[in-house]
């Protein structure tokens, strides 16, 4: 179990939150492997249905079979049923699957957004407990700093783009201060009733170099 724990504490920083209309999911772009910098423009965010994405933390095979895993019976719940699986049912599939290879964990933490009648946002641990999230999750090394950001500027009724700016500013919190956390740029993705959307790295961009504009114009603070 500690093992577990050393580990899920390595990697990534990754953030789910709700807007007005639906619900954004950001992440970095580094993946680490020990205290190397392996890769810096890894992809963390996946699309599982039009109306479903999820974001993994962990290790990366373990989160890749679980998410091919998720797509697969996805689409075959749609085929036999002909309607597409809901976020809580996703979210009791895999906290299913997690709880019964509890003695050999697969070393993941997740967040679940998606659409039903409403905005429906998830996270689930490596042993398959789930929690409802209403208003923001976040998950890997870098969670301090991006809750600490989250918490002092979510605010209900935000607006999708107000809600992307958040989940960048969440995101390079964690690039900042976490060696574990960075990458080239953020993956953003954004679920409404309109589908899966994710944002080009161009698209990003614009967002963050506003945001660098804007603090750059705030009056700056002098020591006393």
């Amino acid at each position: 179990m500690e093992n577990v724990a050393k580990q899920l504490k390595t990697g990534t920083t990754t953030v789910g939150l709700k807007f007005a209309d639906g619900v954004v999911l950001g992440a970095d772009m580094r993946a680490s492997m020990g205290n190397i910098a392996y890769d810096e423009e890894s992809e963390k965010i996946y699309k599982i249905t039009d109306s479903m994405a999820v974001t993994n933390a962990g290790n990366v095979g373990d989160s890749l079979t679980i998410i091919r895993y998720l797509k697969s019976q996805a689409r075959l719940y749609e085929i036999e049923r002909n309607e597409k699986l809901s976020v809580k049912g996703a979210t009791t599939l895999l906290s299913n699957i997690l709880n019964g290879n509890r003695y050999y964990p697969y070393i993941v933490q997740l967040i679940i957004a998606g659409m039903n009648d409403e905005p429906e946002l998830f996270e689930i641990g490596p042993f398959g407990g789930s929690i409802v999230r209403n208003q923001y999750a976040a998950t890997g090394s870098g969670t301090d700093y991006a809750l600490t950001t989250l918490d002092q500027n979510w605010e209900q009724g935000l607006s999708e783009e107000e809600g992307i700016r958040l989940a960048i500013k969440a995101i390079e919190a964690g690039k900042k201060r976490d060696i574990y956390t960075g990458g080239i740029s953020v993956n953003v993705t954004v679920v409404n009733k309109n589908g899966v959307r994710m944002l080009s790295l161009d698209e990003v961009e614009k967002y963050i170099q506003q945001a660098r504009r804007e603090k750059a114009a705030l009056p700056s603070k002098k020591r006393v």
